[in-house]
């Protein structure tokens, strides 16, 4: 099945479920968003709060600088990206499995739903254990779904929390991101010792391997997920250097000669969706691995492989949680950055003032975003449908 039919047909699975079946699974229906409270884990967060409340506050007050300090990064990144905003999109919706036309990522679906739901998760007990930590109480705790979106939330009562310190409140804002920042260096540590380490000891490069053909692309009906490139125009590709070397070098409107594991194919490039003056095949492709006869002739041809797997996912959860978690931070309401601009305001500002910034940098911020999403995401699906 598609993996577009694949979201369509699970999108009507659950809102007809949550229609009919509302009051027994206790559903809330908002527009078009789908709702579960429970009150289940709040004495887990609790005992995880209450046993190192010093080490969670001193960890977030480290983490209100980190959190300030991505939030003027990301804003700078977002507004260098203006110069190329329309010729290549910076921007557009990622679902696990679906491959954009010029999206700058492809994330497997597999990978990709694990990693969502570490994103969800450790966000949420990271608002809800900073919130007992300052002693605001935990009223709910659930899951939600925006369309096919998934989505999770740790629900504090908002008049304690309104009524606590500055520097409480900050720390409870940040707390959401910077557990995912702490998530994503942990995985990354992990993922850079599994390919440095493990990965080098139990396999041999042999050739590329195609992971996707990018709908819409050249490579489409001609090449297929799975193949082994072993040279393009008769030169070798054994490693990812000489594969890239050679791609640099292809024009566009060439006829390419790519040799596989399952037979030559010839394919005519055509223009990159994101650099008109490059050549463009429409394959994702990383290093084909094999595993060395010594290590499959002491632990057999298949466990070694959870390696490599393990090497993915964790670079799935370094990734998704990074960007979520940076992203996050962004200053524009209701996202935790807003929150937190609009409290570090509160030192010297009234409310009067303070309401039309955070609205004026709300409004701003989100139309460059929304517009960036919706061309980088319709452009993607012109291609892909082209």
């Amino acid at each position: 099945m598609d993996v577009l039919q694949f979201y369509a047909a699970l999108f009507i699975i659950i809102w007809v479920v949550a229609f009919l079946f509302k009051d027994k699974l206790k559903i809330e229906i908002h527009g078009p968003i789908l709702m579960r409270r429970t009150t289940r884990m709040r004495g887990l967060i609790d005992r995880i709060a209450q046993r190192h409340k010093k080490f969670w506050k001193w960890t977030m007050n480290i983490g209100i600088v980190v959190a300030f300090f991505f939030m003027a990064l990301m804003l700078y990144f977002l507004f260098t990206s203006l110069q190329s905003f329309f010729t290549a999109p910076q921007a557009s919706l990622i679902l696990p499995g679906v491959d954009l036309p010029g999206s700058q990522i492809f994330v497997p679906l597999g990978y990709g739903i694990l990693a969502l739901i570490t994103v969800m998760v450790v966000h949420e007990f990271g608002h809800g254990i900073l919130a007992r930590v300052e002693g605001i109480s935990i009223k709910s705790i659930g899951v939600l779904m925006l369309a096919i979106l998934p989505g999770a939330f740790v629900e504090p009562d908002e008049e304690e929390i309104k009524k606590s310190k500055r520097s409480s409140k900050l720390r409870i804002y940040a707390a959401g991101s910077v557990f995912n920042l702490m998530l994503a260096a942990i995985t990354l540590i992990a993922f850079v010792c599994i390919s440095n380490f493990a990965i080098p000891a139990a396999f041999d490069a042999d050739g590329i391997q195609i992971n996707s053909v990018v709908p819409g692309s050249p490579a489409v009906g001609v090449l297929k997920e799975g193949m082994v490139i072993e040279s393009i125009n008769g030169v070798p590709t054994s490693n990812l250097t000489n594969y890239q070397k050679e791609l640099s070098t292809l024009k566009i409107g060439e006829t390419v000669v790519l040799a596989t594991d399952q037979g030559t194919f010839n394919i005519k490039t055509e223009k990159n969706p994101n650099n008109s003056s490059r050549a463009y095949i429409g394959i994702r492709s990383s290093v084909n691995m094999e595993v060395t006869e010594k290590v499959a002739k002491n632990y057999g041809e298949q466990l070694p492989w959870v390696w490599l797997y393990l090497q993915d996912l964790f670079y799935w959860i370094f990734l998704l949680n990074f960007a979520v978690g940076t992203f996050n931070l962004l200053p524009f309401k209701p996202l935790d950055g807003g929150l937190m601009l609009e409290e570090v305001l509160r030192y010297k500002l009234s409310e009067d003032q303070i309401k039309p910034i955070i609205m004026t940098i709300s409004v701003f911020l989100i139309f460059i975003i929304a517009i960036s999403v919706i061309w980088g995401t319709g452009r993607g699906l012109l291609m892909m449908f082209k």
